[in-house]
């Protein structure tokens, strides 16, 4: 009985999550952005298989074209563009450095499969609740978000 309360604890609370701020939003957009840009660099770089490698590619082309969309909104509020990465995908990068080969290509696959889940409930919750700038941002993104994730899932290791 109490899990079942729990969960029905969890599942009102998910569903009645606030949006961020739209500057919160953007703040960590961008530098979410900046954070795959710079891994994705790193992994086309010394990735192991081509999928690998190419999944980098894809991350510095779709991001560097994310936080162009997301600048322009973020100029639009005057909320000011970071240059600097997540913390957490500062970790990460340093991570990343010490790997080498499989285990590099397993890592990768890890973090992003973790990362885009966390960023696609964000944007989805942004989408149904942020500001209509925001908003429309989000559901612009999120379908390259999913893509990403789908692309993390398939890669072999």
């Amino acid at each position: 009985m109490l899990r079942k309360l729990l969960f029905a604890g969890a599942m009102i609370a998910s569903s009645t999550a606030i949006a961020a701020p739209p500057a919160k939003f953007l703040n960590e957009a961008i530098q979410g952005d900046n954070s795959e840009i710079h891994l994705g660099q790193l992994i086309a770089s010394e990735g192991k298989s081509p999928d690998v490698r190419s999944f980098g590619n894809t991350l510095v082309s779709d991001h560097t074209q994310a936080k162009s969309q997301a600048a322009d909104v973020a100029r639009q509020l005057h909320v000011p563009v970071p240059d600097s990465m997540m913390p957490e995908a500062r970790a990460e990068y340093t991570k990343l450095q010490h790997l080498h080969g499989p285990a590099f290509d397993r890592e990768v696959k890890r973090y992003m499969i973790n990362d885009h889940e966390k960023d696609i409930s964000k944007f989805e919750q942004q989408a149904r609740s942020g500001d209509k700038r925001t908003a429309a941002l989000a559901r612009e993104q999120l379908p390259t978000l999913r893509k990403h994730l789908k692309i993390a899932q398939s890669l072999r290791g």
